[in-house]
């Protein structure tokens, strides 16, 4: 006897937690945060609050929404007109050192900057350093709103990275035809308590160099040596014409 039956798509993805520079758990479940550019859905499932949402995830959320809807606004407007875009999507998720766990979600909805643009460019016809080393995530604590010219963040954290001065690496994947994500941890070991995170950027290297996008959202803040804030970034490329 013969049977049949279909077998759908299924994603699958393992968070580590490393705090102080120290592996303390794993967590193995499936990726809270869709892999393709974010629809009026997914901003109000993902970034507003939600009826038996943790009452501090809803509080940050609501203090939010200005920053998402800045950018979705403009989203929104370029894919009603068809046009060809691009933009950052950041999702944030905050470990506590009780093991609990926030799903903040869908933080911000902007900027890809002119100096990230101009990288990917010039690198179209220069292959001696790739597009692919935007893969290092910068934390910071300024609140200055995101403009296409920043090349780096307002107050971006120093030694209170584990390696003092040098930007978590992310872990890179495809989700979407048109998606690139990496994923990066930041564990504060050090400075004042708490540490109130407001920024973060993408960076073609650990210290220094290219900033390819910028997003500010509401203070998140995190104990040093105790939570640590892991950053969901997607770079969304839409066709249009």
């Amino acid at each position: 006897m013969q049977t049949s039956g279909a077998v759908g798509p299924s994603g699958h993805l393992g968070l580590r937690v490393i705090r102080n520079g120290q592996v303390m758990e794993d967590r193995d479940e499936e990726s809270r945060w869709p892999g393709r550019p974010a629809g009026l859905l997914d901003v109000m499932e993902h970034g507003m609050p939600q009826r038996g949402l943790d009452p501090e995830v809803n509080r940050w959320r609501l203090s939010n929404v200005r920053n998402l809807m800045r950018g979705y606004r403009r989203v929104a407007t370029a894919r009603a007109l068809h046009l060809p875009h691009f933009y950052g999507q950041l999702w944030l998720t905050v470990f506590r050192g009780d093991g609990s766990v926030e799903e903040l979600g869908l933080a911000s909805m902007r900027l890809v900057t002119t100096a990230g643009v101009n990288f990917i460019a010039t690198r179209m016809v220069d292959a001696a350093t790739s597009i692919g080393n935007f893969d290092f995530h910068g934390f910071g604590t300024g609140g200055t709103a995101e403009a296409i010219g920043d090349t780096a963040l307002v107050t971006e954290e120093t030694t209170q990275y584990v390696v003092d001065n040098t930007r978590p690496t992310g872990t890179p994947t495809n989700p979407s035809a048109n998606v690139y994500r990496s994923v990066g941890t930041y564990a504060p070991d050090s400075g004042t308590n708490p540490r109130p995170i407001t920024e973060h950027g993408l960076f073609s290297a650990s210290s220094g160099v290219t900033l390819l996008d910028r997003s500010l959202f509401s203070v998140v803040n995190l104990v040093p040596a105790v939570d640590s804030l892991q950053a969901t970034y997607d770079f969304t490329i839409a066709a249009g014409g």
